[in-house]
């Protein structure tokens, strides 16, 4: 998960913290160096950690923190504010042309993900009320073109080529007038990429920069390159003029040293995080968000944002009527297992729940919880519709027969059977009194 070595560190010193009654300059002096180390091994940039932790070490010598009756927590909001303005203080947006066609210039260096981001992109623009238009500027690599008409084709997006034209400026020119002539009011330009910064490359991109004058050159990096990341960022800049990052991988890097250090190195902001391989894991950067993250206080906004772009009211409405005359069924059970794996697991859930760190995680033992889901599953799957609908008939040649086609034992078939029944009888307390109330809070509290 995305910080969670640094996180794991971070909470383990304002832990220590937390056990003094009051904080003396000494016990800061401790705390700083501690998270000065915990920054350094994330591969943040030395001179961003200096100056980090000269500005919370600064503001957490302050009377008003020394003598306040919860010091431990004042110099953690200071911490946490601190990280926030370090990431970039708010979430940066795309910005739109106001004469209603923008165009996107894609670019960074090979193995980043830049064509598969610039398909998550499309995806995120299209669930926006864009209708965007994918454009293969990549000229170079084998199979780029191919590859970019498999991302279009998944995400449903248009995309335009020209195979046999040599000239990424005049692509990306001829592919503005399709986009227009079509409908579409957004162009995503997939440029090609090299294994390092190059004069070639960057002459080109300036050309095409020249030629189509995007809205925004939005530069992609690999988080899990760390430092490497951040330096690419900087000659990006230097030479082109970026105007913001998407930052893919985020999802596997535990350190986010890269996160962390880009945008005081090169002054432009993280737009984008990839969290997955779909092609909806492209979520916004929040750094307040991120920053509560890091020191294990959740993600509660971004969790009830994700429930909610899932959230269908109508089925919802169905299955409170369900609960309430206590008809609620395995199909219903399944439905809800495909809804909290909509929602990216429930590691993903967990993540941006506050107060669960990494050793509560540990405990729960993600790895088999999704083994067990993905069983459950197969269970219900296997079952006939009357069977869902009453698991009552399920006798024991029934149950055999699920368990030959699901490839699990009985047992399991069993135990599945046993957590349903128990689920149905906390969902009684529903109908009681006061039950009407608790549901509503249950379906609606988003």
């Amino acid at each position: 998960m995305a910080f969670e070595g640094l996180s794991e560190k971070l909470q383990g010193v304002f832990k220590g913290l937390k056990g003094k009654g009051s904080l003396t300059e000494s016990d800061i002096n401790t705390a700083m160096r501690e998270v000065k180390l915990a920054l350094l091994e994330a591969d943040v940039n030395f001179k961003v950690v200096k100056e980090f932790v000269a500005s919370v070490k600064e503001k957490s010598l302050g009377k008003e923190v020394l003598e306040s009756l919860t010091p431990a927590q004042q110099v953690i909001k200071i911490v946490n504010e601190e990280l926030t303005e370090l990431m970039g203080g708010t979430n940066s947006k795309l910005t739109y042309s106001p004469k209603g066609f923008t165009v996107y210039m894609m670019v960074g260096l090979q193995g980043t993900g830049k064509t598969t981001t610039c398909g998550k992109l499309a995806n995120y623009l299209k669930k926006n009320g864009k209708k965007p238009m994918l454009c293969a500027c990549d000229i170079y690599r084998p199979a780029a073109i191919d590859q970019l008409e498999v991302v279009g084709k998944t995400v449903d997006t248009p995309v335009f080529t020209m195979r046999e034209s040599r000239e990424p400026e005049k692509i990306a020119l001829a592919a503005m007038k399709e986009a227009e002539r079509l409908g579409c009011n957004v162009l995503i330009v997939d440029t090609a990429g090299r294994l390092q910064i190059d004069e070639a490359l960057m002459d080109e991109l300036v050309t095409i920069k020249q030629a189509v004058k995007p809205h925004e050159i939005l530069l992609v990096v690999d988080a899990l390159t760390g430092q490497d990341a951040v330096n690419a960022a900087e000659g990006f800049n230097d030479r082109l003029g970026i105007d913001g990052i998407i930052m893919t991988k985020m999802d596997g890097d535990s350190r986010g040293g890269a996160a962390l250090s880009a945008k005081k190195v090169t002054g432009k902001p993280i737009k984008f995080v990839g969290m997955g391989e779909k092609f909806d894991a492209l979520e916004p950067f929040h750094p307040e968000r991120m920053a509560s993250r890091i020191l294990g206080m959740g993600d509660m906004l971004s969790l009830i944002e994700k429930a909610q772009e899932d959230y269908d009211e109508k089925k919802a409405a169905e299955l409170e009527k369900k609960i309430r005359k206590n008809k609620f069924t395995l199909e219903d059970f399944l439905e809800q297992m495909g809804q909290i794996k909509k929602m990216g697991g429930i590691a993903k859930i967990l993540d941006m729940m506050p107060g669960i760190n990494s050793n509560a995680k540990n405990n729960i033992n993600m790895a088999k919880s999704e083994q067990e889901f993905m069983q459950m599953e197969a269970i219900i799957q296997s079952m006939t519709k009357a069977e869902r609908e009453d698991p009552s008939i399920l006798n024991a040649s029934r149950r055999r027969r699920i368990a030959a086609g699901s490839g699990q034992p009985v047992s399991k078939i069993n135990q599945l059977v046993k957590r349903y029944n128990d689920a149905k009888k906390m969902m009684k307390s529903f109908t009681g009194k006061g039950g009407n109330s608790r549901l509503n809070k249950m379906f609606r509290g988003f």
